[in-house]
């Protein structure tokens, strides 16, 4: 449990050399702590320092008369602040020994090390911020695309907020009807008036289920897609993955079943963040690695978004080929098929492999590259993401949610809510009516954090990193 009557001290930047490190501080006693650890070259301390303004000087050990570092600090009183307490940041020379030797001075004087994410955590207890917004900040800084940027930064400015708000606001007035209903018998609410609400219950529904169906795309937003590369043995895979990440990431010889395990890698196509997964060739085999390797091949595909399998356009189809065909119509993947190796045979045609994937939503017109050529690549991107977003690859206008714990919820409280509205539809007691809404917005409440419990905070908040 966060006490807010501490003073907190974190090393805000990354571990390592660099241009500049910064310590930070919030709390109460910030500015007493400076106080004793910072001098200007004139030997000035900071009574009197002006909010948000900058001020040059040495941060020093009292004790022994030393000078640690030169900095640059920066003092933004509260409410002013991104905790809303007080706060202190010092700027020093980028190091381990600086940083931690100020970081050393600030705990001597009063302040405890932060817990991870804990500057943020004050920031939403004192109010400055919700449980989207907290959420989205982590989601900023883990951002691997311009899309996971791109949807974060709206989370943060509040568009998910102002329509969960939107949807809280419909149900208290609907409980606060009903609620009215209960304590004044004598104005009884007519049968056509709770069809209203019936209809106000509706339409609210109407829009959470809406939000819940955003997730299937802001999801992939927020964390990408994995897409498999698949196949028998020697049709490409490494050559293909090595080509699409346009360096030597995966082993390419002639020898069947080189690649033993998964390698995976991350590329970015138009803003969105792919993690290429090459997997071992696919085949029978006594010898235990080889064994191991398909399995997690295996794996690899049955957790995939997208499959791309590869065939080898030199060796035309082999019982090998029609099997796996078989086994990813079982799996039921979205698949891109490419035949690879075009540009040293080509005797695969749709008359031959298209009867295979007769029935198969996920297939469309065989693509024909060639990985070590480069031939073909550009349009394999394309595909996969078409494939992906149906031909759209952009963030949309309206709300949208992009973590599994806003989905949950949301399903909780639609739950709640439908039947709410069946006990409009069969005329049953405003009692039991009014307790299905206030469910509905309990669970609604968990997603901002107009309700919450320390164990859900200590889940977001771990994901933080010390300092933030």
């Amino acid at each position: 449990m966060v006490k807010l009557s501490d003073t907190i001290s974190a090393i805000s930047t990354p571990p390592g050399e660099g241009g500049i490190g910064i310590v930070r501080m919030s709390g109460p006693a910030s500015l007493s702590i400076a106080k004793k650890i910072f001098t200007t070259p004139k030997g000035e301390g900071l009574n009197g320092t002006e909010s948000h303004k900058v001020i040059y000087g040495f941060i020093s050990d009292m004790e022994t008369g030393k000078k640690i570092d030169e900095v640059l600090l920066t003092i933004m009183y509260a409410p002013r602040s991104f905790t809303r307490e007080d706060t202190v940041e010092i700027s020093c020379h980028g190091g381990s020994i600086p940083l931690q030797r100020i970081l050393s001075l600030t705990l001597k004087n009063g302040a405890r090390i932060a817990e991870p994410g804990e500057f943020t955590k004050r920031a939403f207890l004192n109010g400055r911020i919700n449980l989207i917004q907290a959420e989205a900040v982590i989601d900023i800084i883990k951002s691997g695309s311009d899309l996971a940027l791109e949807s974060a930064m709206m989370q943060l400015q509040g568009g998910l907020s102002k329509k969960i708000a939107l949807i809280r606001d419909i149900l208290i007035n609907v409980l606060s009807e009903i609620e009215a209903s209960i304590d004044f018998p004598e104005e009884d609410i007519e049968f056509r008036d709770q069809q209203e609400l019936g209809k106000k219950l509706e339409a609210t529904l109407n829009d959470i289920e809406q939000l819940i169906d955003t997730y299937r795309y802001g999801k992939i937003y927020r964390e990408g897609v994995s897409v498999v590369i698949a196949g028998s043995p020697n049709v490409g895979k490494s050559s293909l993955m090595n080509a699409l990440l346009n360096e030597e990431r995966s082993i390419v010889t002639s020898i069947p079943g080189t690649t033993r395990d998964i390698i995976e890698e991350e590329i970015n196509i138009n803003g969105l963040m792919i993690r290429i997964v090459d997997t071992a060739g696919i085949r029978e085999s006594e010898g235990f690695i080889e064994q191991e390797g398909i399995r997690r091949a295996r794996s690899a595909i049955e957790r995939a978004g997208l499959v791309i399998f590869l065939l080898d356009g030199s060796e035309g189809l082999d019982e090998i080929d029609v099997d796996l065909i078989k086994d990813i119509k079982r799996k039921n993947k979205p698949v891109i098929v490419a035949v690879n190796k075009i540009d040293i045979g080509d005797k695969i045609s749709p008359h031959n492999s298209s009867p295979l994937w007769e029935g198969y939503h996920g297939e469309g017109e065989f693509l024909r590259i060639s990985a070590l050529r480069g031939v073909g690549l550009d349009e394999l991107k394309n595909r996969v993401l078409k494939m992906i977003f149906q031909g759209s690859c952009k963030i949309p206008e309206s709300p949208f949610i992009t973590r599994e714990r806003h989905k949950e919820l949301l399903l909780k409280a639609g739950d709640f809510l439908r039947r709410a509205i069946q006990s409009i539809h069969d005329n049953i007691s405003l009692e039991f009516i009014a307790s299905e809404i206030r469910f509905t917005l309990e669970s609604i409440g968990e997603i901002t954090g107009e309700t919450y419990s320390d164990d859900v905070l200590d889940r977001i908040f771990q994901e933080f990193c010390i300092g933030k």
